[in-house]
């Protein structure tokens, strides 16, 4: 049959050219009005207007305010995730397990200063989603490093790092608490070392 086993080549879920669009200038608007004015700012009203689109367009492409959150949230965690599934050395493949675990705290503590509020934000409506796929794929490559240094529960391990690299508490610490960070990121550094031990 002609045309069998060609693969379709359009946007990442297969949504046409112009809900693309939409969605793109949605989650731009979205990221503009977090970056200015903080998190707590985000309404479906706001982004509409800055976008220069109707407020349905908003609810028909995320559902709600939280829907926009989760898109932002996904959107910061992709070039992420790009980063220590398949990028350089030592946070993508190809340096030992401790220090690609030390890498890995490293960057998610980096991160903070850029996507933090947007993390927030979404851990606070209703706390962490655990069955989130970006958290279930943080917790799978956490366990993977834990193993390859050798803890004997890598599973529950990984659910403690990642509390650990949780977007609020980090927030806290630097925020509320003054802490620096890279306080933060010798603290992670001295507990996965500690682990290895």
């Amino acid at each position: 049959m002609q045309g069998e086993g060609l693969l379709r080549v359009t946007g990442d879920d297969g949504e046409r050219m112009d809900a693309a669009r939409n969605r793109r200038l949605l989650l731009d608007a979205a990221a503009e009005i977090v970056a200015t004015c903080g998190a707590e700012r985000l309404t479906t009203d706001a982004v509409a207007r800055r976008a220069g689109v109707g407020k349905g367009t908003v609810f028909r492409r995320f559902g709600s305010r939280a829907g926009l959150m989760h898109a932002l949230a996904d959107e910061a965690g992709r070039e992420f995730q790009q980063a220590f599934m398949s990028g350089p050395p030592p946070l993508g493949p190809g340096a030992p397990p401790l220090e690609r675990l030390i890498a890995f705290g490293e960057a998610s503590i980096a991160r903070m200063r850029l996507d933090g509020q947007i993390l927030r934000a979404t851990e606070q409506q209703g706390g962490p989603d655990l069955e989130h796929p970006t958290q279930r794929l943080v917790r799978l490559h956490l366990a993977m490093l834990l193993r390859g240094i050798g803890v004997s529960d890598p599973e529950v391990g990984a659910y403690h790092l990642a509390a650990v690299l949780n977007a609020g508490l980090l927030l806290h610490l630097q925020d509320d608490r003054g802490m620096s960070g890279e306080r933060l990121t010798a603290s992670w550094a001295a507990l996965v070392t500690a682990l290895a031990a």
